[in-house]
């Protein structure tokens, strides 16, 4: 799933010296901006009446309400409440999400998150 957000990667306990050393053009303070996409895999067993591990559909939906509905053209540092007090990286972002679907997807199980910032960065994460 595709969606657009702002953010500026800073660790306000950091001069803006050490913030623009350690966090370079990602540490610009009036923001800057991606194309993300975030990829999501379950598991789980197969439902005989379904053929389903889980219904796509549900998951899209799940996704997006939970997720991309509220961070899609918003700023991670100002407009995203779960990620409030938490420095932007691609890395905490994924963390957050997975936190906020981990229980979501049931009776699947979710068992990898890929956040691509860029068509060549990304993270992944499974929940290790």
């Amino acid at each position: 799933m595709r969606f657009n957000a702002a953010h500026r990667v800073h660790n306000p306990a950091l001069s803006d010296a050490e913030n623009s050393a350690i966090f370079g053009k990602c540490n610009n303070p009036n923001w800057h901006g991606h194309n993300y996409t975030l990829d999501v895999s379950v598991e789980g067993g197969v439902d005989a009446g379904t053929g389903y591990v889980c219904d796509l559909s549900k998951l899209k939906d799940i996704v997006e309400r939970e997720i991309i509905d509220r961070v899609d053209h918003k700023n991670f540092n100002l407009d995203v409440a779960f990620m409030e007090g938490v420095i932007p990286t691609s890395e905490n972002i994924v963390l957050a999400f997975w936190k906020i679907l981990e229980s979501k997807v049931r009776p699947g199980r979710l068992t990898r998150l890929v956040l691509w910032e860029t068509e060549n960065n990304y993270v992944e994460y499974a929940g290790n």
